[in-house]
């Protein structure tokens, strides 16, 4: 199963022997319908619902197996054994900011998942005491297609945003490059690209952290403090002095249109987390390093990457994807002294497989809530049930 396959990902021996042990499963459903059955049991048309808290709950402390979930998905992707639509974005002619967008995904491989989150970005929610972002994923069985979970999305798409962030910058900074991070953007993203980032390297780190809401980025500050105390955080007044002062910078904003036009505050061989792909000029964009998760799909919508394609009108200037990288494939850098552009598109397989691990782990550890006789019974049972006897 998934979770025992990440489990084992990292081979080191501790998880080895538990990846030989099978899940912790116990039968029947308790009277407040909680789970504690084998992950075979929606077969009868139940379907587990996992509710945000549960999520957290379950996902505490597991910044490495969440690593790990996206690095399995991004290379079993770049082996093709996945099907992966171009996201779909609904968008609203009076309210431009917002939108809300679809993201179904498969990956195959020896354990194969199905699945779609439906996501919505809100902007205006904040000034509401709201989160940005709200979310579910479903997940089908691959088997016969009928839905076997509903699950919190807005924190599984966060984390595994941040465990994508994490990963790149694991693969593409030097040593002592991590010592010293900048954050532009000082929401529930970029917050989590912190904790990951202090999961990999957990000696004392200052951030150098800008948001255009004073008020925010204070938040930030506390929170991050909270996280661990080895952490510094210093208040930026604008977006060149966290270039100037970080060689490793996080954009998580919501920018529609590009703000920076120049990297010339930043030091050689700088690396960028270009996570939410509209904030660097085409400019910047072609005269850096550039890496994505998936071109055609990061090729679209308006993001960095795609305006610089609509400029030159090619797309050479991007060097490789992630995966490439992760598989030896590419090498790390082009060159030592250049800006690296890492600008992930985002994608639903990645969403598919924290929802996967987090859905087993539901199971293990009988989590969430069993809705029975969700789905009807088949048409034609129940005609031969109401039919009169001798018919």
């Amino acid at each position: 199963m998934w979770l025992r396959k990440a489990v084992a990902y990292r081979l080191d021996g501790s998880a080895f022997l538990e990846a030989l042990l099978p899940l912790i499963v116990l039968s029947g459903l308790s009277e407040n319908n909680s789970l504690s059955q084998s992950d075979s049991y929606m077969d009868d048309g139940k379907i587990l619902i996992v509710k945000g808290p549960e999520v957290v709950s379950l996902l505490a402390g597991r910044e490495h197996d969440l690593i790990d979930q996206v690095r399995m998905a991004y290379e079993i992707h770049a082996g093709g054994e996945s099907s992966l639509p171009h996201t779909t974005f609904l968008n609203f002619p009076d309210r431009p900011r917002d939108r809300i967008t679809a993201l179904p995904a498969y990956l195959g491989g020896e354990n194969r998942i199905v699945g779609i989150k439906w996501v919505a970005s809100f902007p205006g929610n904040l000034a509401m005491k709201f989160d940005r972002a709200s979310a579910v994923v479903i997940l089908n069985s691959p088997e016969t297609g009928r839905p076997t979970a509903i699950l919190e999305g807005s924190v599984i798409s966060a984390k595994r945003t941040a465990a994508s962030a994490a990963l790149a910058a694991q693969q593409l900074c030097l040593d002592g490059q991590s010592s010293r991070l900048g954050v532009v953007g000082c929401g529930l993203i970029n917050f989590e690209v912190v904790r990951f980032l202090t999961s990999l390297w957990p000696t004392p780190r200052t951030i150098v952290a800008f948001d255009l809401d004073l008020a925010r980025v204070t938040r930030f500050q506390q929170k991050c403090r909270e996280l661990s105390q080895g952490i510094e955080v210093e208040i930026s007044p604008d977006v060149q002095t966290v270039l100037n002062k970080a060689s490793l910078i996080s954009l998580a904003t919501t920018a529609s249109q590009p703000h920076i036009s120049d990297l010339a505050e930043c030091a050689p061989g700088s690396v960028i987390l270009h996570v939410s792909l509209r904030d660097l000029s085409p400019q910047v964009i072609l005269a850096s390093d550039n890496i994505v998760d998936d071109l055609d799909h990061v090729c679209r919508a308006q993001t960095s990457i795609h305006l610089a394609e609509q400029l030159v009108g090619h797309r050479n200037f991007v060097r490789c994807n992630l995966a490439e990288i992760l598989l030896g494939k590419a090498t790390v850098k082009r060159n030592p002294r250049d800006v690296t552009i890492f600008s992930p598109f985002g994608l639903g397989i990645l969403d598919i497989a924290v929802s996967q691990f987090v859905y087993e782990l539901a199971i293990k550890e009988g989590r969430g809530t069993s809705i029975d006789s969700f789905l009807p019974d088949p048409w034609d049972q129940k005609i031969e049930e109401s039919m009169p006897a001798g018919l």
